[in-house]
């Protein structure tokens, strides 16, 4: 028996050393293992996640994307706004060329038959009727001419109004510009950096960029903005948890356009949109996360690609990631490979949306 305690005790000492460092011993079942796979929860390389990026890239990516959106939005306002500026200019232009011959008349007029005085106008009345005629008569002339000069100065100082908001919209579609192009970099930077580490991972071909299907939009400001959301609608998905109201919009919107494959989209470790429940990934086979999509599989992400992209203005679309490429609002499709080197981190079995 002394050999048998001898071997427990050794068991024990071993248990107790490796809960001691922290290594619990978590048995795992064949439905957990396949409820795992079925989510795409695969064991990320040292500084990475699921997703196959590092959390310094997807923060870039996130603050590239979403600056990029709110200049372009800031940009479509002021020409908007230029494009009123100058027609409400064009119609003031006219008015005060109308308002500057009246004008011109008046002074024409009283050049040439000289200003009649109160006093020689009031006494060549020969009767009082004519004496009130007379004064009614000068008021309104004088009133006539005060309106005329009085509409040609508002109109000039309308027109030049105008001319100062229409260079202050000008100056800001510049700004507007140039931060658009500093975000495009960043992104792109970002991207250049990350594939150079992962090189070998390759590349892959752009899927499509358009698609005939049009999603109804999400709601915006009145100044057109995208609303500051937060994780609170409970996620639908089998993934369990919590999404912005915007992405719940994305997610029904490409149900209803047809693609009903498996989604998971909340999950609470890694980093990225999905633990801020601002992203999906959607499954390109049937059955769920499997190997790489061939066939019609590739074509069903191929199409749901496109779908996103195509619609991404109107569901806020910050990164599609599809085939180890990435579609940013700034750049388009640019490579992205996977650390990992499998289906999940390349995103060959997949589809991952982020929104704004």
């Amino acid at each position: 028996m002394a050999p048998v305690r001898r071997r427990a005790a050794r068991t024990a000492a071993l248990i107790a050393t490796m809960l001691a460092l922290g290594a619990a011993v978590t048995p795992v079942t064949a439905a957990q293992a396949a409820a795992n796979a079925r989510a795409g929860l695969l064991a990320a390389a040292p500084g990475q996640d699921e997703e196959g990026g590092t959390p310094a890239l997807r923060a870039q990516l996130e603050a590239a994307s979403k600056g990029y959106i709110d200049a372009k939005r800031a940009l479509d306002t002021s020409v908007k706004r230029q494009q009123q500026l100058a027609a409400q200019l064009k119609t003031t232009e006219v008015e005060l060329v109308a308002h500057t011959a009246k004008v011109g008349k008046i002074a024409g007029a009283a050049y040439r038959t000289g200003r009649l005085s109160v006093a020689s106008a009031l006494l060549a009345s020969s009767s009082p009727d004519g004496f009130m005629d007379r004064a009614a008569a000068l008021d309104a002339v004088a009133a006539n001419e005060d309106r005329a000069l009085r509409d040609l100065q508002q109109t000039r100082d309308e027109a030049t109004r105008t001319k100062l908001a229409l260079d202050g919209e000008i100056r800001e579609q510049s700004k507007q510009v140039t931060v658009m192009a500093k975000r495009k970099e960043q992104a792109e930077r970002a991207l250049t950096v990350a594939n150079r580490k992962q090189s070998a991972a390759g590349g892959g071909t752009s899927p499509g960029s358009t698609s005939k299907k049009t999603a109804k939009s999400a709601p915006r400001n009145s100044d057109g903005s995208w609303p500051s959301e937060s994780c609170s609608v409970n996620d639908p998905t089998p993934a369990s948890g919590c999404i912005t109201p915007r992405t719940l919009h994305a997610l029904n919107q490409a149900k209803a356009a047809g693609f009903t494959r498996y989604v998971s989209c909340y999950r609470s470790g890694g980093s990225g949109e999905h633990p801020k429940g601002r992203a999906c990934d959607f499954a390109a086979q049937k059955s769920g996360f499997g190997g790489d999509a061939t066939g019609g599989d590739r074509t069903y992400g191929n199409n749901l690609a496109a779908y996103f992209v195509g619609n991404a203005d109107r569901l806020a679309v910050l990164y599609v990631i599809w085939y180890r490429q990435i579609w940013l609002p700034s750049s388009g499709w640019k490579s992205y490979s996977g650390a990992n080197g499998d289906p999940s981190s390349d995103h060959t079995n997949h589809v991952h949306l982020s929104v704004y």
